[in-house]
């Protein structure tokens, strides 16, 4: 019964509505107790010979008067104790939501998108119904067992009641013990089913990566593998959850035979009469549902305390990035001074002896080889990593003095893994800015070169994106991100590798439009191509996580380093492209 102390919480927090849920258990319980002594009451009669037309009627009124009563009640019950459970459900689903954006990259390397959402759905069920059946059950099987039995030893006798209850005993040991296996069963299944939902979650996102290399079939023998584990946990659950009825059943007909052999025996002594015996034994009818409530309450608890443990554990997770306890929530100037002594990830150096200084208006290019610590350089600016060696300032403030939200609202960043919402074209451009006029969403668009793209579509911006814009080609989903982040208008503008899916020509444009853009915005542009960079007012060189050249494009250029190198490659490789070139006759 731990997961209900565990709850209290919510209990005190919507303790009107269980109070109110509680006294209608009550009731109900006190007025079906009565049925069963009118009941024998009527058969007493009818054996004495003194039950009256009018006596009848009036048995019988009662009876339907506790009827209508009971279901107007049962009504309020339900509509008291689920809503809360409901509730429940909804606090906890938010609360998860609310953790799980406030984590950072770490933990997202560490947990799969597929277990989280077990935990958002199977696991908050299973508690929001311990807290709505099970709280039915605890109260109903208590109070309704209570009233049965007071009024088996106060109205009819004490004697056959004591021996009529002899199996309860038995029945409390094996549920608890069923209770306990059930515990460890359900927590095996709930883990096997949150790896089912991973692996669909990942072959529905990767799904062209599988069709393209011919792995489907290897991908359906796998789920197959993972669902027959889950319904072979599930069956070991089911096997325990099958013992209680059975149980409980059981015992409850081994209280039957006892009472109608010891009342028969009562009856001879005349310690008890007819009527006693059939009100006794619909007692023992009433007793049952207390019976198989206390066993469904065993099974509903053991479920909603593994599964709340489930919860709780990922709600304990702390995030590893944290805003300061008197975060300052504004920014003097977008200016950015870097000084990053040394930044390590796991055990392994990233990032050693970077110094750069972007004054607002102006542009960094930042290239190098694969590996050589780019977006992570991007990662740090966003805070989802902190530096620990060294300090990022943004208008003279350490940034891990800032509130998250006030650094993230400065910067817009265009990742490599371009995001799409299953939403409108026009939504998804918006999404920063969701009170953006439409001209707005155009403007922008047509500065990321997909405007005309877009207007190619059927239905033009109201055209709905598949999930993760598996509708889109590569570069249509690059530009509409370059749109979404040009909308949102940050001081600070961040292309992580974002012109890698575009032609030359439409990387010209939208690099245009940069250089002529007459406006405050800082502009970090992260590239393999160095043609994207080549208007920027500084160029770094990164390579094994330190930089090896700095300056402007011709600078890097008369150098002869790296940059001239690679630079030089590029231009041969579009002059091949383009069918021209130095051996072309």
């Amino acid at each position: 019964m731990g997961v209900f102390k565990k709850l209290s919480w919510f209990f005190r927090l919507e303790w009107k509505a269980y109070s109110i849920g509680i006294i209608c258990l009550i009731f109900v319980a006190g007025l079906e107790v009565i049925p069963p002594k009118v009941i024998g009451t009527t058969v007493n009669g009818l054996s004495d010979g003194t039950l009256t037309k009018e006596r009848l009627f009036t048995l019988a009124g009662v009876l339907v008067l506790i009827g209508v009563s009971t279901y107007v009640i049962r009504y309020f019950w339900r509509f008291y104790i689920f809503g809360a459970s409901i509730r429940l459900g909804r606090l906890l689903r938010s609360q998860l939501y609310g953790h799980f954006s406030d984590l950072d990259q770490s933990f997202y390397k560490k947990y799969r998108s597929g277990d989280l959402m077990a935990h958002a759905t199977n696991d908050v069920q299973a508690v929001s119904m311990t807290a709505g059946a099970g709280i039915l059950t605890l109260v109903d099987s208590v109070t309704m067992g209570s009233f049965v039995v007071v009024m088996m030893v106060t109205t009819i006798s004490w004697k056959l009641t004591l021996v009529s209850l002899l199996p309860m005993p038995l029945m409390v040991y094996l549920t608890s013990r069923y209770g306990k296996m059930l515990h460890s069963r359900f927590h095996d299944a709930q883990e096997a089913f949150s790896d089912l939902n991973d692996k669909v979650a990942e072959s529905i996102s990767g799904v062209r990566v599988l069709k393209a290399t011919g792995e489907v079939e290897s991908d359906v023998t796998t789920f197959t593998s993972l669902s027959d584990d889950v319904v072979q946990k599930n069956r070991r659950v089911a096997k325990i959850d099958a013992l209680f009825d059975p149980t409980i059943f059981g015992l409850v007909g081994l209280s039957y035979i006892i009472a109608v052999g010891y009342g028969a025996y009562l009856l001879q002594q005349g310690e008890i009469r007819i009527g006693d015996i059939v009100a006794f034994t619909t007692y023992l009818g009433l007793l049952t549902w207390p019976m198989l409530a206390f066993g469904w309450l065993f099974n509903i608890v053991e479920r909603g305390r593994a599964s709340y443990d489930r919860i709780e554990r990922m709600l304990a997770v702390e995030p590893e990035i944290k805003d300061a306890k008197e975060a300052v929530t504004t920014v003097d100037s977008p200016r950015l001074d870097i000084a990053i002594d040394r930044f390590i990830y796991d055990t392994q150096p990233v990032l050693e002896q970077i110094d750069v200084t972007l004054e607002p208006g102006k542009s960094l290019g930042i290239v190098g080889r694969t590996g050589a610590g780019k977006s992570t350089f991007v990662r740090l600016l966003t805070r989802e990593y902190d530096v620990k060696q060294g300090a990022i300032r943004m208008g003279g403030q350490d940034i891990k003095q800032l509130l998250r939200e006030t650094v993230r609202k400065q910067i817009a960043v265009v990742p490599q893994d371009h995001f799409l919402f299953s939403a409108s074209i026009a939504d998804n451009i918006a999404f920063a800015k969701p009170d953006a006029s439409m001209e707005q969403i155009m403007e922008a668009a047509r500065v990321a070169a997909v405007h005309d793209d877009i207007l190619g579509f059927k239905e033009g911006y109201a055209t709905m994106v598949g999930e993760r814009g598996v509708t889109l080609s590569g570069g249509q989903k690059q530009r509409i991100s370059i749109a979404r982040a040009l909308l949102a208008d940050c001081p600070i503008l961040v292309l992580d590798d974002a012109l890698s899916a575009v032609d030359a020509k439409t990387e010209e444009a939208i690099i245009d439009h940069f250089r002529t853009a007459d406006n405050e915005q800082s502009q970090i542009i992260v590239a393999h191509r160095l043609s994207a960079v080549s208007h920027t007012d500084e160029i770094i060189v990164l390579d094994a996580g330190r930089i090896i050249e700095r300056g402007t494009h011709e600078q890097l250029l008369r150098r002869k380093g790296w940059y001239k190198e690679t630079y030089d490659h590029q231009q041969l490789e579009s002059l091949v492209e383009q069918g021209g070139g130095p051996f072309e006759s």
